[in-house]
């Protein structure tokens, strides 16, 4: 299989590390080209890189000379790791010139004809991507892949929303220190401390969710009717977003139907053969005390929820807690199995 040469934008920063780390040796993809900012032009990544993962550099990637936005071009995907604000004109230009931008940013995560994916829930909204190549007269696209928290809970949501019909979630999120990226919140504002406060986290939860569960109908998502309360937190935990939830439902199901029901959960046969796709996207922990940050945040390589604590709730119908990889499952592991699903399903030739 030819590998697909790939750029990453904004390779320094906490989540282009992520990337960096796992496209390094990915089979389907091969890092052509780091963009950063102009200061950093024609320099090595690996001498201007505050290299954050376990795992080591690679001396072929740290070798790599920085590039100011203009893309290269043999590049045919385009992984950006951009502030919103950047993104928001950085990435239309990539599209434009023909690249396959896959976002982590929230510039056009709500765009009518942007597809928001999460590739066990959603795949068929890729589709959109016609009327976005049509609309804009790009010979490239963009696809977007959910706020960290979102994707998180939407994982943990999905396969109820599909058994049960969800109508409300009310949802406390208790999000890690690398959710704010790097060099993030100081340290003497967050250590021995929880902040019960994150811009604009609440209302990207709260639409995000519905997008992502809509329906594909006439080139268009028809939002999912749901009614979301989010409330955030940011903890002193390095990664891993933990998220509770109480829910309603137009049919309320037992503890019991809810943990199999997530069990079960699967993507498709074209997902499920992702590289990225982990075995099981939710595991189901019955232990009274667990998910735990330290001990189940890596599950599946960090793409698997883990899902606990389901049981009847007084409120509403059921509660849960579910933790997941804010920057795998939550960012850079999702963005690459976006471009996985692009490249299988044929969407990346339009």
């Amino acid at each position: 299989m030819t590998r697909t040469p790939v750029a990453i934008l904004g390779a320094t920063g906490a989540v282009g590390q992520k990337f960096v780390a796992l496209l390094a040796d990915h089979p389907w993809f091969e890092i052509v080209q780091l963009v950063a900012s102009a200061t950093r032009d024609g320099r090595c990544y690996g001498d201007e890189v505050r290299w954050r993962e376990p795992t080591s550099l690679p001396d072929a990637i740290a070798q790599i000379r920085l590039t100011t936005i203009a893309p290269n071009p043999e590049v045919q995907i385009a992984f950006s790791a951009l502030d919103a604000s950047i993104a928001h004109d950085v990435e239309p230009a990539w599209a434009e010139a023909g690249v396959m931008v896959v976002s982590n940013a929230s510039a056009y995560r709500m765009a009518d004809d942007v597809p928001l994916i999460v590739p066990e829930i959603n795949p068929d909204h890729l589709a959109l991507l016609d009327r976005q190549r049509a609309g804009r007269m790009w010979r490239g696209g963009i696809v977007a892949n959910p706020n960290c928290s979102t994707a998180v809970l939407v994982t943990a949501l999905a396969p109820l929303h599909r058994a049960f019909g969800l109508q409300r979630a009310a949802i406390a999120t208790l999000q890690a220190a690398s959710g704010a990226g790097y060099p993030g919140v100081p340290s003497l504002d967050l250590l021995g401390n929880v902040i019960p406060y994150i811009g604009g986290e609440e209302e990207k939860i709260e639409r995000e969710l519905t997008k992502i569960l809509g329906t594909y109908s006439d080139a268009r998502i028809v939002p999912a009717e749901i009614l979301a309360s989010a409330m955030v937190h940011r903890v002193p935990v390095v990664d891993g977003h933990m998220v509770s939830g109480s829910l309603a439902f137009a049919e309320a199901p037992s503890p019991e139907a809810a943990m199999a029901t997530l069990r079960a959960f699967r993507g498709s046969e074209l997902v499920q053969g992702l590289p990225s796709s982990p075995r099981t996207p939710v595991e189901v922990d019955e232990r009274a005390d667990r998910p735990q940050t330290r001990l189940d945040v890596d599950r599946g390589q960090g793409m698997t929820v883990t899902v606990g604590r389901v049981r009847a709730c007084p409120l509403h119908d059921l509660r849960f807690v579910a933790l997941g990889h804010n920057l795998v499952r939550g960012a850079a592991g999702a963005a690459i199995q976006n471009a996985e699903l692009i490249r299988a399903s044929g969407a990346l030739e339009g």
